[in-house]
C-alpha cells in the first residue's frame, strides 16, 4: 500500500500537467482566434466605413482644405455647401422624386410579394415548388439584360420619361430575395392561428391581412428596407427611362452633377452625402429587425 502511494501521486501529477497543457493550448487558440476575428472586423470597417466617413467630413471643408489635408477633421461645421446644393441645383426635387418612386415601388412590391409568399408558405398545390424555384431563379438574371424588352414595353405603354415608368420597372426588383425572406417569415407563424380564424369564420383575405401580415412585420421590414435601398440607389433604368430634369432621381442627378462640377469638391461631397445618409439612417433605425429576420430566414428557409 505504501509502495503504491508514490506511483498514484506521480500519475495524478502527470495527468494534472497534461490537463494544464491542454488548457493552455485551448486558451492560446481562443486568443489567436479572437485576434484574427477582431483583425477581420477592423479591416472590414476600414474598407467599408472610412470612405463614407471621409466623404461626410469633406462636405464640411472647402476645396483648399480638402486638397491640402484631405484626411483632417473640418475646422468648423459649414453647411453652406448643402444649402447651395438644394437651392442652386434643385436637389430637393431630385430627392422628392427618389423618395416618391422608391417608397411607392416598395409598398406595392411588399403587398404583391407578401401575398405570393403567404400562399407558397401556407398551402400545398401542384407546381408549388416549381413556382418558388422560378421566383428565386430571377436572382441569377442580371438586371441590365432586361433593358431592351423593358424599354420597348415602356415606350408602347407611353410611359417614357415619367416617374410611373420607374415605379412599374422597380416592382420586379428584389423579387427573389423578398420572396425568400417573406416565405420564411410566414412559415415561422404557427398554423394554429389560421385554424382558429377559420373556426371563427374569418375569410382567406381577413386571415391574411388581419392575422398573418402583422405577425410577419419583421420579414416585411427587412424585405422593404432592402428593396427601398435598392430603388433609392438605382441608376441604370433611371437613366434609360427618363430624359427631362423634372423626373430625375438622386443617383442620376448626382451623375450629372459630378460631371458638371467635378472641380468643386465641397459641393460634390455634399451631394454624395445627401444620397448616402438616408440609407444609413434607415438601416441604423431598423438593424435589429433586419438581423432577426435574416436569422429566422436561415433557420426556417
Amino acid at each position: 500500500m505504501a509502495d503504491n502511494a508514490p506511483s498514484v501521486t506521480r500519475t495524478a501529477l502527470v495527468r494534472q500537467a497534461g490537463t494544464s497543457k491542454e488548457d493552455v493550448k485551448r486558451t492560446t487558440r481562443r486568443i489567436l482566434f479572437g485576434v484574427f476575428m477582431y483583425g477581420v472586423l477592423i479591416f472590414v470597417f476600414v474598407v467599408s466605413a472610412l470612405p463614407v466617413v471621409w466623404v461626410i467630413m469633406s462636405a464640411f471643408k472647402d476645396n483648399s482644405a480638402i486638397l491640402s489635408s484631405p484626411f483632417s477633421l473640418p475646422n468648423q461645421l459649414n453647411f453652406q455647401a448643402f444649402v447651395q446644393v438644394f437651392t442652386l441645383y434643385n436637389f430637393q426635387t431630385y430627392t422628392l422624386n427618389s423618395l416618391l418612386v422608391a417608397s411607392l415601388a416598395t409598398l406595392l412590391s411588399l403587398v404583391v410579394y407578401a401575398m405570393g409568399a403567404y400562399v407558397i408558405a401556407r398551402f400545398d398545390f401542384p407546381g408549388k415548388s416549381l413556382f418558388y424555384i422560378l421566383f428565386t431563379l430571377t436572382l441569377l438574371v442580371p438586371p441590365h439584360t432586361k433593358a431592351q424588352p423593358i424599354f420597348s414595353l415602356i415606350l408602347n405603354l407611353r410611359l417614357y420619361d415619367t416617374k410611373t415608368a420607374l415605379v412599374v420597372v422597380y416592382l420586379s426588383f428584389g423579387m427573389a430575395m423578398s420572396m425568400f425572406i417573406l416565405r420564411a417569415a410566414f412559415m415561422a407563424i404557427p398554423k394554429e392561428f389560421d385554424e382558429a380564424a377559420a373556426i371563427e369564420g374569418a375569410s382567406f383575405v381577413r386571415t391574411f391581412w388581419m392575422i398573418n401580415l402583422p405577425l410577419a412585420k419583421t420579414g416585411l421590414a427587412t424585405a422593404g428596407i432592402m428593396m427601398f435601398l435598392g430603388h433609392w440607389n438605382e441608376y441604370f433604368y433611371a437613366m434609360l427611362l427618363t430624359a427631362s430634369a423634372k423626373h430625375r432621381t438622386l443617383p442620376l442627378a448626382l451623375a450629372f452633377f459630378t460631371e458638371a462640377f467635378s472641380y468643386d469638391y465641397t459641393q460634390m461631397f455634399a451631394a454624395l452625402t445627401v444620397v448616402i445618409i438616408p440609407g444609413i439612417v434607415i438601416y441604423a433605425l431598423t438593424q435589429e429587425q433586419v438581423q432577426a429576420s435574416v436569422a429566422s430566414s436561415g433557420v426556417k428557409g
